[in-house]
């Protein structure tokens, strides 16, 4: 019967040798240096004992590799395919091939852009690489940045498998991922390389921290070299530096929430700060357009004193919110503020003052004020940075940030058109934006509100269109859902549809005023106007100084008009006036709420502003700009009050 032999678990490759020579299969087997070569035999007796043996030959080797590509290689070659492929031959004749012989390395292979470079030692691979890198950028001086040929280097240290002048295994792939986290002109190495180079090479190494690698199971740290202000003295002559960690931005805004100082020195009040910085982190999480460092990150700074600019830069965040909590007899203050880690300046500070009653219902009404100022607040400064950007960035999220800005102007037909073309594009740049398809269905609504809107089936469509993908792309993210819902209610006319993506939206975060404020508005057609009243309150509670703040009061004013209580409608549609006095919807509800109050020379003020504004606006036409009321005494009750304001029938 077959008799055989596995070393090492090494699954055998395919070449097969044939041996009649009797021998014991062990003996061969030699390691010799950093070299090995496994020989698995399967020895075949036969009855009349002649042996037939075949052999699978292996070959491992420890090795450095070297793995890189050009960045952007894609769009260099759609905008000049000729030219690209010119100039990267060029460089690889001129550069890369004379520094890789020069360090002792091999090129294995090259694939198009790529190429696979295996070094005998970690200090010529890694001495390739910055030689390569600092040379390559020379090469560049004087040439258009859409030009240019720049590499991204990953490097590791590793076991790899030998044949046919190919090699394969982890050490292949993990280097190559590490080419794939490199930044343009960068070079990325593993810690297994890093550990071989340290105090041989004179390089500078950012601690990446443990990075996630597509296809490798662990995470695995990473060091980035530093090819810039470097400037070598005799302390460093010789040896390899670690830095603190200074990680790219992701590409949406980013937050850390530091731990809270206890200021009382009371360990209870230690607790109860470390549960509200949990808090803030979780509910800060529930904002899809929010990159939120996690607890264990942020908790690494506990204790100790932080420069915000170091923090921006050791977890890659753009905001950072610190605070501090203190005790005074049955009370306690808690202050929080929003820094710029960039530049330092602080963009929102607050002051929370509460009793200690109940511990836990402070700790969550702290949390929510906290959170529901910060998004906000982190939502404005990124409308000015995009502001502030170049107008011809064409990147997705710039461009989402200034149609935003546009959006918020609500009255200004200009603007709004701006924001739906400035949506649009972001939607081109990135089809899977659900935020973009959302806000952009939510410029209709803004036209609708204004008598803008002239509801063609075809405009309908496109609002469908628009918020049923949104809603497709943005199942889990409520600030899609809740700004979906309201397009599809109030242009759409499909109620129920709406309510219930809004009602998910708040399951999904209950701190976000948007969804509040759409389900403010469901409530009131659906004929539920206390508790639009209630979503309302809440909205306002969690940003006061939100841009649609105008429309909450108003919300809240025709939730009481359809409770007849016209002069507290009279008195939030004043409210809702203060800083847009042409403010359409507040318009209505004030002139309607004056006359069913008896008070008509202030429904005829209101009603002659509504009528400059909005010529063609009629009784008979009132139900396509009030929304879709399911009950229609609340849709007639406000025909009545403008009626009597004096509105054509």
């Amino acid at each position: 019967m077959p008799v055989q032999c596995l070393l090492s678990g090494v699954k055998p490759t395919s070449r097969r040798k044939a041996v009649t020579s009797d021998f014991d299969p062990f003996s061969d087997v030699g390691i010799a240096g950093h070299r090995s070569t496994i020989l698995l035999y399967k020895r075949s007796i036969s009855p009349s004992m002649g042996a037939t043996l075949s052999t699978d030959h292996v070959e491992r080797r420890l090795a450095a590799i070297l793995a890189t590509d050009v960045a952007g290689y894609s769009r260099l070659m759609g905008a000049d395919e000729e030219g690209t492929l010119a100039r990267l031959k060029a460089i690889r004749k001129a550069i890369a091939d004379p520094v890789i012989a020069s360090h002792r390395g091999r090129i294995v292979k090259t694939t198009g852009d790529g190429m696979l470079v295996e070094f005998a030692s970690a200090v010529d691979a890694a001495r390739c690489a910055v030689e390569l890198q600092r040379r390559v950028a020379e090469q560049n001086s004087g040439v258009p940045q859409d030009q240019r040929i720049e590499f991204r280097v990953g490097i590791h240290v590793g076991d790899i498998i030998f044949d046919d002048n190919d090699i394969f295994g982890d050490g292949v792939n993990i280097a190559a991922r590490l080419e794939g986290i490199a930044e343009a002109g960068g070079v990325c190495i593993s810690n297994d390389a890093y550990r071989q180079v340290r105090g041989k090479v004179e390089i500078v190494c950012d601690d990446m921290g443990p990075q996630t690698l597509k296809n490798i199971a662990e995470p695995l740290q990473v060091w980035r070299v530093r090819l810039t202000d470097q400037t070598p003295s005799a302390g460093r002559s010789g040896s390899s530096f670690s830095e603190p960690r200074a990680l790219p931005l992701p590409d949406k805004p980013s937050i850390a929430v530091l731990p809270f100082q206890n200021m009382s020195g009371n360990p209870e009040q230690e607790y109860f700060a470390d549960g509200m910085v949990d808090d803030i982190i979780t509910a800060l999480s529930h904002f899809k357009a929010l990159f939120v460092i996690a607890r264990n990150s942020s908790f690494t700074y506990k204790g100790r004193a932080v420069d915000v600019k170091q923090v921006g830069r050791e977890l890659g965040v753009r905001y950072v919110l610190e605070g501090s909590v203190r005790k005074s007899a049955n009370r306690v203050r808690i202050t929080g503020q929003l820094v710029d880690t960039a530049t330092g300046a602080h963009l929102w500070a607050e002051r929370f003052d509460g009793g200690l009653g109940d511990i836990f219902d402070l700790q969550d009404q702290m949390t929510e004020s906290v959170v529901g100022a910060i998004a906000p607040a982190v939502e404005k400064a990124e409308i000015e940075r995009a502001k502030r950007k170049p107008t011809e960035s064409r990147d997705a999220y710039a461009l989402y940030l200034r149609g935003l800005a546009g959006y918020y102007q609500f009255a200004n037909r200009a603007a709004n058109d701006e924001a739906l073309r400035l949506f649009n594009s972001a939607i081109e740049l990135d089809p899977d934006f659900a935020s973009a398809y959302a806000r952009a269905a939510s410029c209709y609504v803004i036209a609708k509100i204004n008598g803008w809107f002239s509801g063609t089936p075809t405009e309908i469509a496109e609002v469908t269109r628009l918020a049923q993908r949104a809603v497709e792309l943005g199942k889990d993210d409520a600030l899609s859902l809740a700004t979906s819902g309201y397009a599809l209610a109030y242009v759409v006319r499909d109620l129920g549809v709406a309510a219930a993506l809004i009602d998910r939206a708040l399951v999904l975060n209950s701190n976000l005023a948007e969804a509040w404020f759409s389900g403010g508005w469901a409530k009131i057609w659906l004929g539920e106007p206390e508790r639009a009243i209630e979503r309302f309150a809440r909205a306002m509670r969690l940003s006061p100084l939100d841009p649609r703040v105008t429309s909450m009061r108003n919300g809240t004013a025709f939730a009481h008009f359809n409770l007849g209580r016209y002069d507290e409608a009279a008195s939030w549609a004043a409210m809702a006036l203060q800083d847009n006095p042409d403010f359409q919807p507040g318009l209505r509800v004030a002139a309607a709420s004056h006359a069913m109050a008896g008070r008509p020379e202030q429904a005829h003020k209101a009603m002659a502003r509504l009528r400059q504004l909005n010529p063609a606006l009629r009784v008979s036409t009132l139900k396509d700009v009030q929304g879709p009321y399911r009950r229609a005494e609340d849709l007639l009750l406000m025909e009545e009050g403008l009626r009597q304001a004096g509105l054509p029938e």
